[in-house]
């Protein structure tokens, strides 16, 4: 099983992340599941939502305490909140940010875990420029599919026009598209 948890503020579309993850991984032929973590529902307030992946049915139904992935769509809680709580050792972490993590002062801390398991990614650069909004959400499901490749890209556009509708699922299917050639272009490079 693949578990991801997703960090970021109420109003930045953490749960409908979430649910793009899960309507992905189904269009996959995998089963999945998304459901929410609120403390306070306000805009703004820290938010979680949590994502399992797997071939085979899902009967947990507790929050993820031990990720195989962490996305966090807002960098400013990096320092303010325990994010890295529980993440596996080979785990996954992808950071809406266009900072390196040196910058962000996580570099150090994240240098244990494999190499090509950890990148920031302009999320929210890519949502304003394709969406018009900073809602980073498809972009960084975009980017999350080509880092771990537990999606295709085509069943993040597939759920992604199966959550939106007319223009909308348009522009988050082509920001969702950008971060992943990001992730994967950085990918080549490392392997290069």
């Amino acid at each position: 099983m693949f578990e991801i948890r997703i960090h970021g503020r109420g109003g930045q579309g953490v749960v409908t992340g979430a649910e793009i993850l899960s309507m992905a991984a189904f269009r996959d032929g995998k089963y999945a599941q998304a459901f929410p973590s609120f403390g306070s529902e306000r805009m703004g307030a820290p938010v979680m939502a949590f994502c399992r992946i797997d071939d085979k049915e899902i009967r947990l139904r507790e929050p993820v305490m031990q990720p195989d992935a962490l996305i966090i769509q807002d960098p400013t809680l990096l320092h303010q909140v325990e994010l890295f709580a529980g993440l596996k050792p080979t785990g996954y972490v992808l950071i809406n940010s266009t900072q390196s993590l040196e910058h962000l002062g996580i570099g150090e801390f994240l240098s244990a875990l494999p190499e090509g398991h950890v990148w920031t990614v302009p999320a929210t650069d890519i949502a304003m420029k394709h969406v018009g909004r900073p809602l980073p959400n498809a972009a960084l499901i975009g980017g999350f599919a080509a880092m771990t490749g537990q999606l295709t890209l085509a069943s993040v556009q597939a759920a992604i026009r199966e959550k939106f509708s007319g223009s909308i699922s348009e522009l988050n299917m082509a920001a969702a598209a950008e971060a992943y050639a990001y992730i994967e272009s950085h990918l080549k490079v490392k392997a290069a």
